[in-house]
């Protein structure tokens, strides 16, 4: 289905909203160039698997391979910090 990629990445960045790199094999979205306006307007990303089984979890390396892809790094992808620092970030934002 289209969508107005950038407004929804605009509407992230002015809400803080996090997005999701969803790295099942068939689906790849939001894709390099998408990651990489994420980054440069400060959208923070999530890399998830979408596995309906634990040999399905491999598929994290090509949400990571994506993520780099779109020069990602570390502090980019909510999902690379400690649960104790991101629950500290989201209740930030949600005053």
């Amino acid at each position: 289905y289209l969508i107005d990629i950038e407004k929804v990445i605009e509407k992230a960045a002015e809400t803080k909203t996090y997005l999701e790199c969803n790295a099942y094999p068939d689906r790849l979205d939001l894709n390099d160039i998408n990651l990489k306006r994420c980054k440069e307007v400060g959208v923070k990303v999530s890399i998830g698997t979408d596995a309906h089984g634990v040999e399905e979890l491999e598929w994290l390396k090509f949400g990571v391979a994506t993520c780099r892809r779109g020069w990602l790094e570390k502090d980019d992808v909510v999902n690379t910090s400690p649960l104790e620092k991101l629950l500290k970030s989201r209740k930030i934002h949600q005053k």
